[in-house]
């Protein structure tokens, strides 16, 4: 059976400005959101690839060198897309280049070891391109890409996320269900009540 390479990349760049603090710093399960995103996406791959842009240097402060690639988007302004070239760039200038990468984020605090796996494992049975999670009625990240695909990832613009390609591909997206992927933290209600569901 073969076993696919996977590299992650961990889009950070946004400038949270409708939280109006980097939501990426913000406490977590005793780390930041961020570091959290590196701590689950380390279990899975060694040295996962995040893409900063706005409060850079803050991020690059708060995370471990040695356990991550830092990339730095100095066009983060124009959208999600150059995020995701910005950090596809990065895992193609390794060797061995990846199999498959797995694109997240770091404002769903509910993505698991377990989820990654899981894409990983529906990606060596379904053999499909695409392995993307399913919640809210949609299909999105975390989301999982073949190597087949990375020159049109490249080719993303502006504010089209991987997304566009999940729904362009249609009957070659496999799915993982995932329903609290429909948390993400845009404001600071969303995240007081995320802190207020916490047990304890």
């Amino acid at each position: 059976m073969t076993i696919f390479h996977t590299d992650i990349i961990i889009l950070a760049a946004g400038a949270s400005t409708r939280l109006g603090q980097p939501k990426q710093l913000l406490p977590w399960q005793g780390v930041t959101l961020l570091q959290y995103a590196v701590k689950t996406a380390l279990t899975v791959t060694t040295q996962p690839v995040v893409v900063t842009g706005a409060n850079g240097e803050h991020l690059a402060a708060a995370l471990d060198p040695g356990q991550v690639k830092l990339v730095f988007n100095p066009n983060w302004q124009q959208g999600i897309a150059s995020s995701i070239h910005c950090g596809l760039q990065a895992v193609l200038n390794r060797t061995p280049e990846p199999d498959q990468v797995i694109f997240m984020v770091c404002d769903q605090p509910f993505v698991t070891p377990g989820l990654l796996l899981d894409l990983i494992n529906e990606r060596q049975k379904s053999r499909k391109p695409i392995v993307a999670c399913a919640y809210a009625e949609t299909l999105g990240i975390p989301a999982l890409f073949d190597k087949s695909l990375f020159p049109q990832l490249l080719d993303l613009q502006g504010d089209t996320g991987a997304k566009r390609l999940i729904q362009q591909y249609g009957e070659e997206v496999a799915s993982v269900e995932f329903p609290q992927g429909a948390y993400d933290i845009d404001t600071e209600s969303q995240y007081k009540e995320l802190i207020d569901k916490l047990p304890g």
